[in-house]
């Protein structure tokens, strides 16, 4: 039997009134760290808002732990009771503690007679709070903004509405029977619209949660919405963000207003409700009709939708890397698709190892990359791979003319693992024509070998490690853990014109889970980062795990790229703006854009960012200790054994693992999250990248 001591825990902590205080740790009384099994808190009866500095109260509650010591957390949740045919109940965490080192009881301390009151999210001389992620709960993102391909989002149709300001508001309805948010809004008067004099404002529901957010400066964070919605102006990035159990039972109720300078009461326009039905797939555009109360046609809603679910398994809470960056993690070398790019249009820029290999990767590592920075999608049988294009380029002979070659063009989600590696001849077709040169690798000889139309072609095919395509948990157990891995998703993206860079991929939340569970499964002690250029999947990827950081990759303005219709990726400035809504580590932008402006590193450091920045501009070291200089944190280049400056070529991760004579569990010298702090790294990784 198991000796034991009671404790009994303190906290102070302003909460929001459907919110509750839970403690979560390291031992069964505590959950083993698990969210749905913590220990709620309660209010102390002596405790009152007013009395508190700030409006906080102190929460307390006893569990029995072993005489051992003990590591926990306190995090703020909501706590969902279980209805009989709706839903079992579930825990949400809607704000936890994630400092590196958690609290901790000490081994045989009994618990003090005057004890001490801990403070929410400040222990160690360190804070750090960071929001949930989805466990039981799922996400549905409705957005508002304008487009070159897609009508107004909301177009009214009488000339009298015409240049006013427009309000929109949207609440989830439960769509069984005896619902608890049946709207309630009020009467008609004689003209037929809605009395809002005599609305009847029901209590704030604890669930589901609707917050909103505008990419505007002042804006760019979720908070509730306002009684009346929020004003649309022409422009606007609007997003309304909703947490739910069941997505399937909810329908959203839109509410439209009018504002009149001289009213106090904006006019009610009419409504429009989005159903389960409108959403058939997880990602998509919808337009419905706004329907005054006679029932009438008033105008039209354009709006993109996005549904996250959760994955089965996506972290416990006993540590997250996802807004951890120590401060001495600064002028990252990072390898692009590992050595270098090896199809690249300009002969010095090119690489002499095949790119995206798992040979590229380790020949990076030991060139002294800090990180290696490569392309993960999925084969036809769902197995995470390591390529770079969409599509697949191989060289055909002609029957009749030998000496002449032509390209098949194939979807690498249309091959499986089996048939991608089979394949020879490679080409990138989107890189234009691939280096004509005749060079040699050391380590086995490969070379490239000159072939007609200028397309090159590796003699390797005797080297495992040198193939292409290599599975994503290959490169996690082959490459040396203390090379870094960037690691950027594949997913496709509109531009401005209305093509797709891919038709048809696969189911967003599938595809996303098999490759975040390799990295959850096969990571270890290295430090990872995601990315994507898709700023959704950035979403994504912050909301399905807690483990690690997620940077947002965006080309901005550039004429070397054509332009994405989305217009959160057309500038720096909104970079900054969707990555302080989405609460991520920070952005990897362009450098040609960069360049115009170097300003704007000053201006996402400021937004507690962290920065990298990728693009052919890099391939120079004087450009590369320019960067540098600005602060950014990481530079991804081509050639990394040309442009590596470094005198002694290894990456910082394994000069720390070799100073901390310990692997890379023991203490670091600080870390970045918001604001500069020397809190202890005891741990071993980070974060993941998307193109």
């Amino acid at each position: 039997m198991i000796e034991t001591r009671e404790w009994v825990f303190h906290v102070t902590c302003k909460v929001e009134p459907e919110e509750q205080v839970c403690v979560v740790g390291g031992c069964d009384s505590l959950g083993q760290w698990d969210s749905q099994r913590m220990l709620p808190l309660y209010v102390e009866p002596s405790s009152s808002g007013d009395e508190e500095e700030g409006g906080e109260t102190v929460w307390s509650g006893a569990a029995q732990l072993p005489l051992e010591e003990v590591e926990y957390r306190y995090c703020v949740c909501i706590i969902l009771e279980a209805k009989p045919g709706v839903h079992d109940g579930a825990i949400i965490v809607r704000r936890w503690e994630t400092n590196l080192l958690p609290r901790k009881v000490p081994a045989g301390v009994t618990a003090p007679m005057e004890p001490t009151v801990e403070k929410f999210g400040s222990y160690g001389g360190f804070e750090r709070v960071d929001q949930g992620w989805l466990v039981k709960d799922s996400v549905v993102q409705l957005r508002l903004c304008n487009s070159n391909l897609y009508n107004d989002p909301v177009m009214l149709f009488k000339r009298k509405y015409q240049n006013k300001k427009v309000r929109v508001k949207i609440t989830p309805v439960e769509l069984h029977k005896n619902s608890p948010l049946e709207p309630q809004i009020g009467t008609l008067d004689e003209s037929g619209d809605f009395d809002l004099s005599h609305l009847r404002i029901k209590n704030k529901p604890v669930w589901p949660i609707t917050e909103i957010a505008v990419m505007k400066e002042d804006f760019c964070q979720f908070k509730p919405q306002d009684q009346f919605g929020v004003v649309c102006n022409t422009g606007d990035y609007v997003v309304f963000q909703c947490r739910m159990l069941s997505i399937e039972t909810n329908a959203f109720l839109c509410d439209f207003y009018m504002e009149d300078p001289s009213e106090e009461i904006p006019q009610y326009l009419g409504c429009s409700y989005i159903l389960p039905s409108n959403m058939k797939e997880n990602y998509g555009v919808v337009t419905l009709p706004i329907t005054s109360a006679k029932h009438i046609p008033v105008g039209q809603l354009t709006i993109h939708y996005m549904v996250v679910y959760p994955m089965e398994f996506g972290g416990d809470m006993s540590v997250s890397y996802a807004r951890h960056w120590k401060d001495s993690w600064k002028g990252l070398e990072v390898g692009h698709r590992g050595a270098g790019n090896s199809y690249h249009t300009e002969p010095k820029s090119c690489a002499n190892i095949r790119e995206n290999t798992v040979a590229s990767l380790k020949y990076a590592a030991e060139l002294g990359a800090d990180m290696v920075e490569f392309d993960v999608q999925l084969s036809k049988d769902l197995i995470p791979v390591i390529y770079h294009d969409f599509h697949a380029c191989i060289a055909l002979k002609r029957k009749k003319e030998q000496d002449q070659t032509d390209l098949l063009e194939i979807p690498v989600k249309d091959l499986t693992l089996s048939q991608l590696q089979a394949l020879k001849d490679l080409s990138h077709l989107t890189e234009g024509i691939p280096c004509d040169i005749l060079s040699y690798c050391d380590n086995e000889d490969m070379v490239y070998h000159k072939m007609e139309k200028g397309l090159s072609k590796f003699q390797d095919e005797d080297f495992e490690d040198h193939q292409p395509f290599p599975t994503l948990q290959k490169a996690l157990e082959t490459v040396p853990h203390t090379c870094g891995f960037n690691v950027e998703v594949k997913w496709t993206m509109q531009l401005r014109d209305g093509t797709y860079e891919l038709q048809h991929p696969f189911e967003l939340n599938r595809f996303l889970d098999l490759i975040i569970k390799v990295i959850l499964e096969h990571a270890g002690k290295r430090k990872i980062v995601f990315s994507c250029f898709h700023p959704d999947i950035c979403t994504m990827l912050r909301l399905k795990q807690n483990r690690y950081p997620v940077m947002f990759l965006t080309q901005g303005e550039s004429e070397e790229w054509p332009p994405y219709e989305d217009q959160r990726t057309s500038s720096i400035e909104h970079a900054i703006l969707y990555a302080t809504n989405a609460d991520i580590l920070g952005i990897n932008v362009h450098t040609e854009d960069l360049m115009r402006d170097s300003t704007l590193v000053k201006l996402a450091l400021e937004h507690s960012l962290i920065v990298f920045c990728w693009g052919d501009h890099n391939n120079d070291q004087e450009t590369i200790k320019f960067l540098k200089e600005l602060g950014l944190h990481g530079i991804i280049y081509d050639k990394i054994d040309v442009y590596n400056t470094k005198v002694k070529k290894e990456s910082i991760f394994l000069c720390e693992e070799r100073e901390s004579g310990q692997p890379l569990i023991t203490a670091g010298n600080g870390d970045h999250v918001g604001h500069s702090s020397k809190e202890g790294d005891t741990t071993g990784g980070f974060a993941v990248t998307c193109k």
